[in-house]
């Protein structure tokens, strides 16, 4: 018989596997509680921190951003204050980052630097508010319109008009029914001027709509 033979073969116990890799799992165990605690520390101190430094260095940008006369100086800075393009860039995953790129985007469709408004207003991120939401998304159908895109014009309309109040929600319909019209969509301009006229009969935008609704009639096939 060969010695391999004559050798007691150890059946494996149960929970060895815990044994024998002891050292490991500790380690793991370790590393995850680390991990942890530098994610906390990020949000709780370096984010806040982070934070609360873009809302400081932001006011003199925003007292600039109505103005066009001072529209660069909004967005490069002046005298030692940063403007809205190095918050944005510089304080991301910050609060402050987040409305530089809509102030931003509204600048630069103001100066007709269009595809420049649509990356700024691309970059923003709902935040739950019923004014800012609503606007980035209707500046972004503007810079779209402006550019020609309709498809994607009528798109950010409907979901400005979708989000927006009853004050600015007829204001983003009109502007889905225009487009629509350049697309062609004439019974889609129909449905987004009637909605004017039913569900928001006392607003500006609905005083004028029954022609808006005729014209749009008299082409749908």
């Amino acid at each position: 018989m060969s010695t391999t033979d004559n050798q007691t073969i150890q059946p494996i116990k149960k929970g060895s596997f815990l044994q024998e890799n002891n050292k490991s799992l500790l380690f793991i165990a370790g590393a995850v509680v680390l991990l942890i605690a530098v994610y906390l520390w990020y949000q709780g101190v370096y984010l806040k921190g982070r934070a609360e430094e873009a809302s400081s260095k932001m006011y003199k940008a925003e007292q600039y951003v109505g103005v066009d006369s001072l529209s660069n100086k909004a967005i490069k800075g002046e005298g030692g204050y940063p403007g809205l393009e190095e918050i944005a860039k510089e304080y991301d995953n910050t609060k402050s980052a987040n409305l530089a790129n809509l102030y931003l985007g509204g600048i630069y469709l103001r100066k007709g630097d269009y595809k420049q408004a649509v990356e700024s207003l691309s970059k923003y991120s709902a935040t739950g508010s019923p004014v800012a939401d609503p606007l980035a998304l209707g500046l972004l159908g503007d810079a779209y319109s402006e550019l020609k895109d309709y498809k994607q014009a009528a798109t950010y309309y409907k979901k400005a008009s979708d989000k927006a109040s009853k004050f600015t929600s007829p204001m983003f319909l009109k502007k889905l029914g225009l487009v629509n019209e350049n697309l062609n969509d004439f019974s889609g301009a129909v449905d987004a001027y009637t909605k004017i006229k039913t569900q928001y009969p006392e607003s500006t935008e609905a005083q004028l709509i029954d022609a808006y609704i005729a014209r749009a009639q008299g082409k749908v096939k």
